[in-house]
């Protein structure tokens, strides 16, 4: 009787939590991403005004829940001296979501060489990454097939995980719930990375 009222309870009241980690350049759209993705899937959640958020330093938290999976986002700062605290949260994360300033030609190399740095580290073996070429609603932006032009030294090391590029406009909206909706399909069926229990709240 006690494992069948135990097995109810984490049915009713639990929730799978996956911690996903936002990486990227400053001022490519991270927080941007993360507040839209809270807005379109939290209902009663009033989101900041887009116009008013600034570079993060050090670190923004978000939680969205879909379906019976619980996301926890760490949105980290992408300045240069922020990229090498990156790697002490690899070992907590189920997945990952790297965005990409696709107005920024200029520094697409810059963002090439932290995201080979990140996608190599041995503590994200297998943990799925999602690619967003975000700012796709500007008309000088990159491609898609240009982004994988450039990041295509990368592909190799990709190794044996999901991973998907994909267009954004964190601004819009356009591709967020696609984006979290891949991501949550992806950390759910790994069975590399277990999620953790959370009473629902």
């Amino acid at each position: 009787m006690y494992t069948l009222l135990s097995g109810l309870y984490k049915y009713m009241f639990q929730k799978d939590e996956y911690c996903i980690l936002i990486l990227g350049l400053d001022n490519a759209g991270k927080t941007t991403f993360l507040e839209q993705s809270k807005t379109r899937f939290n209902k009663n959640y009033k989101g900041m005004s887009l116009s008013k958020i600034t570079t993060t330093v050090g670190l923004n938290i978000g939680t969205v829940d879909v379906g019976k999976a619980r996301l926890m986002f760490w949105d980290l700062g992408g300045q240069e001296e922020l990229q090498s605290l990156w790697d002490k949260y690899y070992a907590e994360c189920h997945g990952v979501i790297y965005v990409i300033d696709s107005t920024d030609e200029e520094r697409l190399s810059e963002s090439k060489h932290a995201f080979e740095k990140m996608v190599t580290s041995e503590a994200l073996d297998g943990v799925p990454i999602l690619v967003l070429a975000n700012k796709q609603d500007v008309e000088t932006c990159l491609s898609i097939p240009d982004i994988k032009t450039a990041f295509s030294d990368c592909t190799s090391k990709i190794g044996r995980r999901d991973c998907l590029t994909q267009a954004c406009s964190a601004l819009t909206g356009k591709g967020v719930r696609e984006g979290i909706e891949w991501m949550v399909k992806c950390v759910v069926r790994n069975l590399h990375r277990p999620p953790r229990q959370r009473d629902i709240t």
